[in-house]
């Protein structure tokens, strides 16, 4: 997919694109997790319980679409929601992913039980 640009409000193409990625249940997993916060493979790994080959098959998909990037650190890729996905959270709490041409939301209990997996792993 063509690369979006920050100022850019997502074309039917480029919007199509990106529902079409998020249209599986283990990324739409990875992506509410991801709107807590950057994560390492490893963590999301342990966090789906999912084996690191699947977890890695999705985060392509979702990196491919624009959704995520990756960030080498050391031996390790950290993901983070791609700048063009955090301006179209803008102005929604990190609750909706308004694309412009649609906008799709995320239950605050969803992103409630993610927090708390979140906290839970840190502390555990």
């Amino acid at each position: 997919m063509k690369p979006i640009s920050e100022g850019d409000v997502l074309s039917p193409r480029q919007c199509a694109t990106v529902l079409k990625a998020l249209a599986d249940e283990t990324r739409l997993r990875i992506l509410e997790s991801l709107l807590v916060e950057e994560k390492c493979v490893t963590e999301i790994v342990r966090e789906l319980g999912c084996p690191q080959p699947h977890v890695s098959h999705h985060l392509r998909i979702l990196r491919d679409s624009g959704v995520v990037e990756g960030i080498r650190e050391g031996k390790q890729v950290c993901y983070r929601i791609t700048p063009v996905m955090q301006r179209a959270l803008a102005g929604r709490q990190g609750k909706a992913l308004d694309f412009g041409c649609c906008e799709l939301r995320f239950p605050e209990s969803v992103l409630a039980t993610v927090k708390a997996r979140a906290l839970h792993m840190v502390h555990s």
